[in-house]
């Protein structure tokens, strides 16, 4: 086989990229994790220590304190919204996915992100914490108020979206380096959200929680994204192939004397076709009159035929052939010769 012949199936083998495992320490982090999570919520309904301090930076006002960051930090809370950076986050890792001829990268997105649909948005509905600007009673905790601010959506956004970055990242220098890089971007909405006022303090810890265990979740959702990965695959090579939507062919008829129709393009006309059959007396076999409903009946010489009618043949006698006897006559012969 030449070598430019192997050159684009090297191309379309995908890249393999070595996938976080759950390991001893990821197990542990997932535990500490979860009880500050636990923590935070409990501290809040108990209304705790947390709750008087959620009430002290609320009455602090930071956003008046230091007005001159009040215009930067309207952008740059806009890293925590879901729109832009999921538009941003999905633009690279779909480059990502071109690259390494694999869907996994996206696939890891959509999943984290329904994760941090379901968990942070049932822990908002089912609280239901209403927000600094609108609180009703100094050192409440404004639990079960039909608000939607507990965890911090924000924050909880921010670290699943730059996260994922790192977690995707296929070097131990490159994890790193992402990692810091979206610890530094989720610490700072988080805090800017409580500059603006427009979150608790308790709020924003507890969306940093939430957003933390579903990044250290994600390896037990390896096995699922693997098989979706699969299925994608395969579906993609047959859509290049053009066979994903084609029928498949029909069976042949059981029984082998019965034709069966060829299909053929709009502007030809479907012809027959059959098996070939023996023909009697050594005959060539012809196809049927009556298709499908009889079989094919063997081809004979004209001269051999019988006489249409009792009184001979219509054809007109030729000179160099003897005349036969009707059939009835003494003279005509009543069967072939069994030799």
């Amino acid at each position: 086989m030449r070598t430019d012949d192997k050159l684009p199936q090297a191309e379309e083998r995908p890249t393999k990229v070595a996938r976080p495992r759950m390991t001893r320490t990821r197990g542990w982090l997932l535990g500490t994790t979860l009880a500050v999570y636990v923590a935070t919520v409990v501290g809040v309904l108990t209304t705790s220590w947390l709750v008087k301090l959620d009430w002290q930076v609320m009455l602090f006002r930071p956003y008046k304190q230091w007005p001159e960051f009040h215009t930067f930090l309207d952008y740059f809370v806009v890293l925590g919204q879901r729109g832009p950076t999921a538009v941003l986050v999905t633009a690279w890792l779909g480059w990502c996915c071109w690259r390494q001829r694999t869907p996994r990268p996206l696939l890891l997105l959509g999943t984290s992100l329904l994760l941090l649909n379901a968990t942070v948005g049932a822990a908002k509905l089912g609280m239901g914490r209403l927000g600094p600007h609108y609180a009703t009673v100094v050192g409440s905790n404004e639990m079960w108020e039909n608000g939607d601010i507990f965890p911090s959506g924000h924050t909880a956004n921010a670290v699943v979206t730059w996260g994922v970055l790192a977690y995707l990242a296929t070097t131990p220098q490159a994890r790193r380096i992402a990692s810091v890089a979206a610890s530094v971007v989720t610490f700072g909405v988080g805090m800017t959200t409580v500059y603006l006022g427009t979150h608790w303090v308790s709020d924003v810890l507890l969306g940093w929680a939430a957003g933390l265990l579903i990044l250290l979740a994600l390896p037990l959702f390896e096995a699922p994204m693997a098989w979706a990965e699969m299925v994608l695959c395969i579906a993609w090579k047959r859509l290049r192939a053009g066979s994903l939507f084609t029928p498949q062919p029909v069976s042949a008829l059981a029984n082998p004397a019965v034709s069966t129709l060829r299909s053929a393009p709009d502007e030809e006309h479907h012809t027959r076709e059959r098996l070939p059959l023996a023909g009697r007396a050594g005959g060539a076999a012809r196809p049927s009159e009556s298709w499908p409903h009889h079989p094919a009946r063997p081809h004979t010489a004209r001269s051999e035929r019988t006489p249409v009618t009792p009184t001979g043949s219509r054809r007109p006698p030729h000179a160099d052939r003897a005349r036969t006897a009707p059939l009835g006559s003494a003279g005509a012969p009543r069967g072939r010769s069994g030799g």
